[in-house]
C-alpha cells in the first residue's frame, strides 16, 4: 500500500539530499520563519517541511498541479486531513510504546508473539482507517485523495480482516504445533515444515468411525529440562519462516503508516501555514506554473511571507509585470523595501514549485532548474580575506553548481569595493550569466553597473525602483524606473540624528 499524496506515482523520500546551496538559501531567504509557520514547535513537521520546500525545486508541473489539488482538497476539509494525520500518528505511537520485547529476542516464538500483538494492533487502526476515509471521501476531489481513498476501499474489505483475524488467531498455536521433518546427515533433522492442524470435529469423528494411522509418541518427564530446551528447538526451528514472514508484514503496515504520517505532514503544514495568513489578513493564491525557458512573470499583490509572519501583520504588496525578460535590477532608497521584494519572489518560488500557495493575489512563473542567493554579508571577524574576495569565492562555488534555466537572486552583491569595480565586475558576471541562459533577479547601489544594462538597449531587462516621496517617505512599494544616482542615504541620516542630536547636528547635517 502507498499512500501517493505528495507525487502521483511513487513515495516521498524525506531523507533526500538536499541542493548545495540550502544553507545560503535558508539563511538568505529566511526560511526558517516560514517552515515554523508551517510546523510550529513540531519538530516532525519542520523536518518534513525543509525538505518537501527544499527538494520541490526539481517537481515538474504535473506534480506542482497535482500537490496544489491536494492542498485544495485539505483547505476545504482540514478537520478531516487532520483526523487522518492524527489517526497514522496514534498507530506508529501505539507501536512505540508498546511493551514489545520479543524482537529483542532471538527465538522465533517471542518474535512471532510481538508481531501478532502489533498486528492485531494495526488491523483496528486500519479499520479506524478505512471507516474514517469511507465517511470522509465525498468532500474530496483531488487525484491523491481520491486515489488514496480508493486504495483503501479496495484493500481493506470486510473479508480481509476477517482472514486477517483467523490466521491471527491460529498463529497463537493454541492447540499446539505440528511440524513434519526427515533425517538428514547424522540421523538429524531436516527440512521442518510447519502443518495445519484438522479441525477438531474431524479429528473428534476419525477416533469414532475409524481407526487411525499408526502414531508414535514420546511424553517429556516434568523434570526433563534439557528434553524440554530440545523441543523448544524443535518447536522454533519449525515457526521461525512464519515468524520473520509475521514480522515482515508487520513492518510493511508499520511502513504504509510512516509514510502517510510523513506525506500528510506537508499538508498539515500548508493548514497551518495558510490558518495563520489568513488571520494576518495576507492573500494567498495558487500559482500558475509556467514551463522552464519561458521567462514568464507575473503577479499581483506578492508580498513577503516571512516578513508578515515575523511582523505578525499584513505587509505591503507588490506588481509586477516581467514575461519576457531575464534580468530584472531592483533599485531605489535605502530602505525602501527592496530585499524584502527579492526575497518575496524566492519564497514565492520555492513555494510554487514545492506545490504550496503563495503569498500573492496572482502569482505565474516559469518553473526553475535551480535557485539560489548571493546577499550581502555582515563583516566577520573570523574570514581570512577580505569581503570582496569571500563574495568572488561564494560566487565561484554558484557556477560551479549552475544549469541553464536557474535562477539567482543578487542582493547589493560586489559592493563590498569602489563604484567602478564594483560595476565591472557585476557587469561581467551578469553578462555571462545571462548568456547561459540564468535568469537575474538584482538589487543593486551600483549606479554604474545599473546604467550598463540601459545603454546597452538590453529589451530583455526590467526595472524597478522603491518609490520615495518628496518629503522621503518610503512606501516600500517598487514601481517601474529608471536607476538614480542616488539612494538617498541622507534622509537615513536626518531620521537617525536630526531627531535625537538637537540643532547643531541638523545644521551640520544640511
Amino acid at each position: 500500500m502507498k499512500a501517493l499524496l505528495l507525487h502521483p506515482d511513487r513515495d516521498f523520500d524525506p531523507r533526500r539530499k538536499l541542493p548545495v546551496q540550502e544553507k545560503d538559501l535558508a539563511r538568505d531567504l529566511e526560511l526558517e520563519t516560514l517552515m515554523r509557520g508551517m510546523a510550529g514547535q513540531d519538530e516532525f513537521l519542520f523536518d518534513v517541511a525543509r525538505t518537501a520546500l527544499l527538494s520541490g525545486l526539481k517537481n515538474d508541473a504535473d506534480t506542482i498541479i497535482y500537490r496544489q489539488e491536494v492542498v485544495s482538497d485539505g483547505l476545504k476539509n482540514p478537520a478531516a486531513v487532520r483526523q487522518l494525520y492524527d489517526l497514522a500518528v496514534e498507530a506508529i505511537e501505539r507501536k512505540r510504546k508498546g511493551r514489545y520485547w520479543g524482537f529483542l529476542s532471538r527465538h522465533p516464538g517471542s518474535i512471532l508473539y510481538d508481531s501478532i500483538e502489533i498486528l492485531q494492533m494495526f488491523m483496528d487502526m486500519l479499520k479506524k482507517l478505512r471507516d474514517l476515509t469511507a465517511a470522509s471521501a465525498p468532500g474530496f476531489s483531488s487525484r491523491g485523495f481520491r486515489g488514496l481513498f480508493a486504495m483503501i476501499g479496495k484493500e481493506l474489505t470486510d473479508e480481509y480482516f476477517g482472514v486477517i483475524r483467523h490466521h491471527l488467531t491460529e498463529l497463537r498455536f493454541n492447540r499446539g504445533v505440528l511440524l513434519s521433518s526427515g533425517l538428514g546427515q547424522g540421523n538429524r533433522g531436516a527440512g521442518y515444515v510447519l502443518r495445519t492442524l484438522r479441525d477438531r470435529k474431524l479429528r473428534w469423528l476419525q477416533r469414532v468411525l475409524g481407526q487411525g494411522p499408526p502414531a508414535y509418541t514420546y511424553q517429556i518427564p516434568e523434570r526433563d529440562e534439557a528434553g524440554a530446551r530440545a523441543l523448544s528447538e524443535l518447536r522454533d526451528r519449525g515457526i521461525n519462516g512464519v515468524a520473520n514472514a509475521l514480522a515482515q508484514s508487520m513492518d510493511h503496515i508499520e511502513g504504509f503508516f510512516a509514510m502517510l504520517r510523513t506525506e500528510l505532514a506537508f499538508y498539515i503544514g500548508c493548514l497551518n501555514l495558510h490558518e495563520k495568513l489568513a488571520a494576518l489578513d495576507v492573500p494567498t493564491s495558487f500559482p500558475r506554473p509556467m514551463p522552464a525557458g519561458r521567462r514568464a512573470l507575473r503577479f499581483r499583490g506578492l508580498s513577503d511571507v516571512c516578513l508578515a509572519l515575523a511582523m505578525g501583520r499584513s505587509v505591503v504588496r507588490n506588481d509586477a509585470e516581467a514575461d519576457g525578460k531575464s534580468l530584472v535590477i531592483i533599485t531605489g532608497a535605502n530602505q525602501g523595501g527592496k530585499t524584502s521584494f527579492l526575497r518575496g519572489l524566492g519564497l514565492a518560488q520555492l513555494m510554487m514549485q514545492s506545490g504550496l500557495f503563495v503569498a500573492a493575489e496572482s502569482f505565474a512563473a516559469e518553473l526553475c532548474a535551480d535557485l539560489f542567493s548571493h546577499f550581502e554579508r555582515e563583516e566577520d571577524a573570523t574570514m581570512k580575506s577580505g569581503k570582496l574576495d569571500e563574495e568572488l569565492g561564494r560566487m565561484s562555488g554558484i557556477v560551479d553548481a549552475l544549469s541553464a534555466d536557474s535562477i539567482i537572486l543578487f542582493n547589493e552583491s560586489f559592493s563590498s569595493t569602489n563604484e567602478r569595480e564594483g560595476s565591472e565586475i557585476a557587469r561581467q558576471i551578469v553578462q555571462a550569466l545571462l548568456e547561459r541562459r540564468i535568469k537575474v533577479y538584482f538589487v543593486t547601489h551600483l549606479h554604474e553597473f545599473a546604467h550598463a544594462f540601459i545603454d546597452g538597449g538590453r529589451e530583455s531587462a526590467l526595472f524597478l525602483r522603491a518609490e520615495r516621496r518628496e518629503d522621503g517617505t518610503r512606501t516600500f512599494k517598487l514601481v517601474e524606473g529608471r536607476p538614480l544616482e542616488t539612494s538617498y542615504g541622507e534622509d537615513l541620516y536626518r531620521e537617525i540624528f536630526a531627531t535625537s542630536s538637537g540643532p547643531a547636528t541638523r545644521d551640520a547635517a544640511r
